[in-house]
Formats: C-alpha cells, structure tokens, sequence
C-alpha cells in the first residue's frame, strides 16, 4: 500500500526477500543497516556509567561464590558442575538491580571444557574431583547492563600442558584488551591480534574472539564481531561506545578446555597527523586465577598489565564485599610480578 515516490529503507540482515520484492514499483528502496542496530552498540555515557556500576556488583557475586567454592573444595565436600550453576547463580540473584542470568551457565571440568557450548544436566554431569581444569562461563542481566565472563581455576593440581595453554590464552587476551587502532578498523581485522601467541604455538580455536553485548539487552548483539570468521561489511567498523566480549581459547577434546573472557569497552585513545585511534577499557572485574599460569612465559609488560588490571579489580570490588568473599580477593589480586622476576 505505500505510494509511488515512497522511499523504503530495507536491512538485508534483518528482512526476507520476499518482503522487500512485495514493495510496488515506484518505491525507492534504499539498504542499509536498521538505525536501532548502531543506537543500541554505541552507548551513551550515561549508560556505560551504569554499565561499570552492573560490573563491580557481577564482581562482588563472583568473590562471594568463588569463596564459598573454594571452602567447600578445601573441606573435601562433593561438588559437581551442577553445584556451580546453582552456588553462581544464587550469588548474583543477592546482588542490588540482578534481574536474571544473561544465559545457561557454562560449567565444564576437564573433558567438558573443551567442548566451548557444554552444558551440564542432572542426567550427564561431572563430579569435580582428582586433578584438572574447570572452566565457567557466565553472565547476569541487571539493570545497569549485562555481563558475560569466563573464568578457569584450577581442581587439585594442573599439569604443565594446562598452565602452558591457560598462559597462551592470557597472551591473546591481553594482545588484544592492549591494542590501538585506528578508527574506521573492522572489527573483524582486530581477532588476529588475540590469535597470534596461540597461533605461534601450532594451535588454533575454532570460535571468534568477540561478540558485541548489548544494554540490558541481547549479550550477543551486533552489529561489531571479532571473528575472521565473519564476512566484513562497513557495519562491522568499531566505535567509540561499543561494548565487545574478548574471549580466545584453547580446546583439547577429551581433556581439557581454557577460554578466558573479559568485556571491553571501545573508547577514544589519541588524535595524531594520521587520524584518530581507538583503544579498550577493560570493564570485567574479577580475577584471572594466577595459580594456572606459566610465568616463564609471560613478558614484562605481561605481568605488569596482569598486576594493573588485579590492583583496579581489589580497588572497585573490594568496598562491596566483606567476611571470607573479602579475604578470597585479597588473596587472588596479589602481585606476581615481582615473584616473576
């Protein structure tokens, strides 16, 4: 029923052909990106304040599960993937303005880690004993913003082969949480950078690296994604106000898995003579568990973004939990640097 002369704006990713070939002729019909999609990836101030708000308190739920896991396992109770869906989730459900989780709780130990969307069920789940990995991927939706995290702490003692693969998976997570780019980059050009110290140990992973998060929204939302695997379009450009996942990993099948994710904000670095540049604000707040690294593999300047990053988690985290939650972040942001060297 529209009019001839009517101009129709169409998003490919986002309607049939059908629909858009039912437009009559005379109708001028323009394809571009539906406007909401980049309304909704670049937030505003006032949103991302809230966004780090929603952060500190997805902190202080983690230190409180993390410290009454960590108890249980020293006491020899029974635990099992299930336990930590359960014990996550019912410490986020205590924090101020937590509406729900943001997904499925991924919890995987050993063989289950490495299968990047496990989920365990009352019918096919591990118990958490002997040595190994266990990997835990997990988000909530609170009204300031959505989280998305993956931790990997140790059960009993890793083995080298574990701390070298958690180590190379910190290397790319770090590579990329450090870059500067400059504007108008494609998303998509920046998973190489998360890749190569993985890449030059002979090994690969078969996800992307990033996936845009929404506000209170979707915690997979577009338009932006890491991935090679993508196809680049001028909608995959990075901008300022965008909030990414960065989340490379290493999969054994039938032994262990290690993904490492932390969210990251897109915001202004500099103007130089070539243009303006990009960097990332590291917006998760929880440990990365030190007990899982190789040091010998980790650079100076490794360990000192490690320690930075461990000192802003203590310094935001800290006010907001207290009793064994408090004692368990202490004791995870404790320099290694120096023991390094």
């Amino acid at each position: 029923r529209l009019p001839a002369g009517s101009r129709l704006l169409v998003d490919p990713a986002r309607v049939t052909l059908g629909l858009a070939e039912a437009a009559p002729q005379g109708v001028e019909r323009h394809e571009q990106i539906n406007p909401s999609t980049l309304l909704k990836a670049c937030k505003t101030a006032e949103e991302v304040a809230q966004v780090r708000l929603a952060m500190e308190e997805d902190g202080a739920a983690l230190c409180v599960f993390f410290a009454r896991f960590e108890a249980a396992l020293a006491r020899g109770e029974r635990l099992t993937e299930l336990t930590v869906d359960d014990w996550l989730s019912e410490a986020r459900a205590a924090r101020p303005n937590f509406v729900s989780l943001s997904f499925a709780t991924i919890a995987g130990f050993n063989a289950g880690g490495a299968l990047p969307h496990y989920r365990a069920t009352e019918e096919a789940h591990a118990e958490l004993q002997g040595d190994g990995l266990l990997l835990i991927d997990s988000g909530g939706q609170y009204l300031g913003g959505t989280t998305d995290i993956t931790r990997v702490v140790p059960i009993g003692t890793p083995s080298a082969a574990q701390k070298r693969d958690f180590t190379l998976v910190l290397k790319g997570m770090l590579a990329l949480s450090r870059a500067r780019f400059p504007a108008g980059v494609a998303a998509p050009m920046l998973d190489a950078l998360a890749r190569e110290p993985i890449w030059a140990a002979g090994i690969d992973y078969g996800h992307g690296t990033g996936h845009g998060v929404g506000y209170f929204l979707n915690v997979h939302e577009g338009p932006q994604s890491i991935s090679f695997y993508a196809t680049v379009t001028p909608h995959h450009v990075l901008r300022e106000g965008m909030i990414t996942s960065n989340e490379p990993g290493i999969y054994r099948p039938g032994q262990w898995g290690v993904r490492l994710e932390n969210l990251l904000l897109c915001t202004r670095a500099e103007t130089t003579e070539f243009g303006d540049f990009l960097a990332f604000e590291t917006l998760t707040l929880c440990p990365l568990d030190t007990r899982c690294l190789d040091l010998a593999l980790l650079r100076s300047d490794e360990l000192d973004w490690l320690d930075g990053y461990h000192a802003e988690v203590r310094r935001r985290v800290l006010p907001l939990v207290e009793g064994a939650a408090r004692d368990w972040l202490l004791a995870r942001t404790e320099p290694v640097a120096r023991t390094a060297r």
